[in-house]
């Protein structure tokens, strides 16, 4: 077969193959293989930690959501990345998995619905699956199929691979409202609302409530399987997130911030010209923070929900990409922090060291004295992130993704350069101070704090001799720095993180999506970990 004859006929293969990855939705979870080598390679390291809670006041509370710890990706309206849940402490923690397809199927986003069932959504190449998971066995209660995205059939097509791998869009970033509904935006440009019940005969069902068309706003002239070769404009749209009026807010690749108002289905948007949006945003009281590759924003919604520019902070942005970025620009989602409407922080790109970047987020604040603190991080010529900072109290941790790309970067037992770093921003608000540097090596994944024992967590690929590749969730003190513990999830390239965050349920269990599905790290030894807990009593949010 010639080769023009192969890529004409690939495409047709793949797309076959790929209608039959998902399996029938099944009460019993299968497990995510692990590659050769997993038992040349220590299974745990260190020793259980003693939980010592963070003090602070607790995150306001969007009335639109799902409880904070419970809603996003990132926790909560503020993007905190944190959660009031005590993870495992590390008392012979046990690992399970859920492998969702033969190729693929990593779950992203993790929410839990109000009696603690797990509600995630898991990329295949056949379109993203919405799923209701046991939070327990990882089992799949329900399943609804989303639209197949425009980057997987450009990927299978163009056979470049890396289109999918750059691709924020087609409901990754959803969230859990206060009725334990989903909400997100799908790959024809929609935003659905979804719930999920339980039948007479006992089984549970997904139904969709509500379905606004974007189209109007949003160009749409994407690729797909019955338009090959578009000749106008798609663009995706990244992220839906409701602010505190109950507008629901979307933004998109190519800089469209719109909003929905979800009693009368009446859409608004305004566009960033020349600016690209690949990050969710966050919302407070005091408005809405996107971060575009270019600057960073307030908005608030006017009287008829179109977007308005409060106030825009240039940042550096560097002069191309890094390899452990999604696109030019910062790679974080706004974190919204310090006592009231104090802050709020980001990275820059900035081309030999990137930078934490503080600013006061009031609209009365002058230009002049918006930035709080410039603080260069990590190694010259060798820092990036595109995962979100944990923020808690005035504390902000950032962690090292330079040299990561793809789920091919780190096959043969390589491993990035990685760290970790925590940044305090003074009382007085005069700067910031580094606390401390950490030789974490967390690739790709957006950690997580549990504010109740103040172990921050990480998914961990340490480089080895052997070629093995090997996967750790790792515990590091929130305080300190210290690591505490490392525990093997698998190895091989199906445990690769790639972007997906970590995740705290109510029940203490640990989730983190993987390239083949979803694992979960929980204490094996229950009582043995409750002991721990009872030895240092309070909470964190009291």
């Amino acid at each position: 077969m010639s080769r023009r004859a192969l890529a004409r006929a690939l495409p047709l293969v793949l797309a076959l193959c790929a209608y039959a990855v998902v399996p029938p939705t099944a009460a019993r979870a299968e497990e995510i293989p692990r590659a050769p080598g997993h038992r040349l390679v220590s299974p745990y390291d260190g020793a259980p930690a003693t939980p010592r809670p963070v003090p602070g006041p607790p995150l306001p509370q969007n009335p639109h959501l799902a409880t904070n710890g419970r809603s996003g990706m990132h926790a909560d309206a503020a993007g905190s990345g944190t959660h009031p849940y005590s993870g495992p402490l590390g008392v012979r923690p046990s690992v399970t998995s859920e492998k969702i397809a033969p190729i693929g199927g990593e779950c992203a986003t993790a929410t839990f619905d109000s009696a603690g069932r797990l509600l995630t959504v898991c990329g295949t190449f056949s379109g993203f699956l919405l799923k209701l998971l046991d939070p327990r066995t990882l089992g799949t209660l329900a399943e609804y199929r989303l639209p197949q995205r425009s980057s997987t059939v450009e990927a299978i097509t163009r056979l470049d691979f890396s289109k999918i791998f750059k691709d924020t869009s087609g409901g990754a970033y959803f969230y859990l409202d206060d009725q334990d509904r989903v909400v997100l935006a799908d790959s024809r440009q929609h935003v659905l609302r979804i719930a999920h019940a339980r039948a007479a005969d006992g089984s549970w069902r997904f139904a969709v409530e509500d379905d606004w068309d974007l189209t109007a706003h949003v160009p749409h002239d994407c690729i797909s399987w019955t338009n090959l070769f578009p000749s106008g404009t798609c663009d995706p749209v990244t992220s839906v997130m409701p602010d505190w009026n109950g507008r629901i807010w979307w933004v998109t690749r190519l800089g469209r911030v719109g909003t929905v108002d979800p009693a009368t289905g009446t859409v608004r948007s305004v566009r960033l010209d020349g600016e690209e949006i690949q990050n969710s945003f966050s919302v407070a009281e005091d408005g809405v923070f996107v971060v575009s590759d270019h600057a960073l924003y307030g908005f608030l919604g006017d009287a008829g929900g179109t977007p308005r520019v409060q106030w825009r902070q240039r940042y550096d942005r560097g002069t191309g990409s890094k390899p452990g970025s999604v696109n030019q620009g910062s790679g974080t989602t706004p974190d919204l922090f310090g006592q009231g409407d104090d802050y709020v922080a980001i990275t820059d790109n900035a081309d030999d060291r990137m930078n934490v970047l503080v600013f006061r987020r009031g609209t009365d604040v002058p230009a002049k004295r918006r930035l709080v603190c410039k603080v260069p991080v990590f190694g010259s010529g060798a820092s990036t992130t595109d995962n979100s900072l944990i923020s808690w109290g005035n504390s902000l941790v950032v962690e090292n993704n330079y040299g990561y790309e793809n789920l091919t970067s780190l096959v043969f037992g390589r491993s990035v350069v990685g760290g970790a770093t925590r940044i305090d921003v003074r009382a007085d608000g005069s700067g910031c101070d580094t606390v401390w540097q950490s030789d974490v090596r967390s690739p790709s994944t957006v950690p997580k704090l549990s504010t109740a024992n103040g172990l921050v967590y990480f998914y961990e690929k340490p480089p080895h001799p052997l070629g093995i590749d090997a996967w750790y969730v790792t515990a590091v003190d929130f305080r300190t720095g210290e690591r505490r513990w490392s525990r093997l999830t698998g190895t091989g390239l199906r445990y690769d993180n790639n972007w997906a965050p970590i995740t705290i349920g109510p029940d203490g269990t640990l989730y983190a999506g993987v390239f083949n599905g979803i694992v979960a790290v929980r204490d094996e030894d229950e009582e043995a970990a409750g002991s721990l807990r009872e030895a240092r009593p309070g909470t964190a949010r009291s």
